[in-house]
C-alpha cells in the first residue's frame, strides 16, 4: 500500500467522457487498447494480464470481482454515456462510538453488473469500491475485456487504506456552475480522485473545491464522505455553488433531498431519509454492520442493487446484492 498522493490532472464525465483540459499530468507509456478501445491503463503486459485474470464472477446478479495491478491514468479512458435516470440510493455516517465509524449505503439504480474492485496505484492509497460495470461498456462476457481497466475510474462508493469513505446519490436541484480558472471533472470520477489523493474529510473536500464537477450526461448528484476519525461531510451544489456541511460524530445522512441549509423537520419528510435517522436517533449513532444492514433493508428499494458497509477504522467491508445470495466481507488493511 502506498500513501503518498496523485499528481493533479483533469477528469471525465460521469461515464468516463472527456471534458476538459485540466493540470498536466505525465501521460506515462502508452495504454494498451484493443480495437481501437483505449483505457486507463499504465501497466506493462503482465500487470494487465494478471488484473484481467483476476476477474471472477461471485453471485447471480451479477456481481465480479478483481484486482487491479499496477498504475492507472486518472485522466484517461473514455467511453459513451448512459442516459440520464435518477439515481435513488440512501447512506449514512455513524460515529457516535469513535473507536469503530461506519459508513453505509444502498445503491438504487438499474439492473446492471457490479463489480468490487481493489486498486494499489504506486501513487495513490490503496482502495475497495464498488463500480457498475454497464458504465464500462463491457458485454455480457466481460471475460478478457480490456475496457475493464478503466474500472478503477468509475467507483460508485469505496473507502481507502487511511479509512476515508465516499459516495454519491440523485440531487435533481443541483447545479454547479463552472469556474473557468479551475479544471472540470466527472461527476462519478471525483469519486476516483477523493479516494486516491484523500486521507481525511478535509482533505477530500479540498480535493472537491479544487475542480468543478460536471453533472452533464447525467443526473445531477450530491456526495457523502466520512472518515476514520468520526468527521463526515455533505458536499452538494446550490445555486451553481459547492456547499458543505460538515462535523465530527453522531450520525449524518443522505438521500436524494438537499440536507445542506435545509432545516432538519424539513429533511425528515423524506421517508427514506427520515426512517434512517430515527433508528440512528434510538441507536445514538452507534451501530455495527450488521445493525446497519438492518437499516439498510428497511430503506431498500425494488431497484437497490447492492448495499454496502465500511468500518473505517477495520477496513472490513460487507456487501448484500439483489439476489439475496448471501453477504460477502472484504478486508482493506487500514493506518
Amino acid at each position: 500500500m502506498r500513501r503518498t498522493l496523485l499528481g493533479a490532472g483533469a477528469a471525465l464525465l460521469l461515464a468516463v467522457t472527456a471534458c476538459s483540459a485540466g493540470e498536466p499530468a505525465d501521460p506515462g507509456p502508452a495504454a494498451p487498447s484493443t480495437a481501437g478501445i483505449p483505457t486507463a491503463s499504465r501497466q506493462d503486459a503482465g500487470e494487465v494480464e494478471r488484473t484481467l485474470a483476476s476477474l471472477r464472477k461471485v453471485d447471480d446478479l451479477p456481481l465480479y470481482e478483481m484486482t487491479y495491478v499496477g498504475a492507472y491514468d486518472p485522466t484517461a479512458g473514455t467511453d459513451a454515456s448512459p442516459q440520464a435516470k435518477p439515481f435513488g440510493c440512501s447512506l449514512f455516517a455513524a460515529a457516535g462510538d469513535p473507536a469503530r465509524p461506519l459508513f453505509a449505503r444502498n445503491f438504487d439504480w438499474d439492473a446492471n453488473p457490479a463489480l468490487v474492485l481493489r486498486t494499489d496505484p504506486p501513487d495513490g492509497y490503496a482502495t475497495i469500491s464498488v463500480v457498475d460495470m454497464s458504465y464500462l461498456g463491457v458485454g455480457a462476457d466481460p471475460s478478457g475485456d480490456r475496457r475493464l481497466l478503466n474500472a478503477p475510474l468509475l467507483p460508485f462508493d469505496g473507502m481507502n487504506e487511511r479509512g476515508l469513505a465516499v459516495g454519491l446519490a440523485a440531487d435533481d436541484g443541483a447545479r454547479a456552475i463552472r469556474d473557468p480558472g479551475k479544471p472540470t471533472v466527472g461527476s462519478v470520477r471525483i469519486l476516483r480522485l477523493v479516494l486516491d489523493r484523500a486521507a481525511t474529510v478535509d482533505e477530500a473536500v479540498a480535493v472537491f473545491e479544487r475542480y468543478n464537477v460536471d453533472f452533464d450526461g447525467g443526473p445531477a448528484l450530491h456526495y457523502l464522505l466520512a472518515d476514520a476519525g468520526g468527521a463526515s461531510a455533505v458536499v452538494e451544489f446550490v445555486d451553481g455553488r459547492m456547499r458543505v456541511e460538515q462535523g465530527r460524530g453522531g450520525w449524518r445522512a443522505l438521500t436524494n433531498v438537499p440536507v445542506v441549509g435545509v432545516a432538519e423537520e424539513r429533511r425528515r419528510e423524506d421517508h427514506r431519509y427520515g426512517t434512517i435517522a430515527a433508528a440512528l436517533d434510538r441507536a445514538g449513532g452507534v451501530v455495527d454492520a450488521s445493525a446497519a444492514f438492518e437499516i439498510l433493508r428497511d430503506v431498500r428499494q425494488g431497484h437497490t442493487r447492492w448495499s454496502v458497509t465500511y468500518g473505517l477504522r477495520g477496513g472490513e467491508v460487507r456487501l448484500t446484492t439483489a439476489t439475496g445470495g448471501g453477504e460477502r466481507r472484504y478486508q482493506l488493511p487500514v493506518s
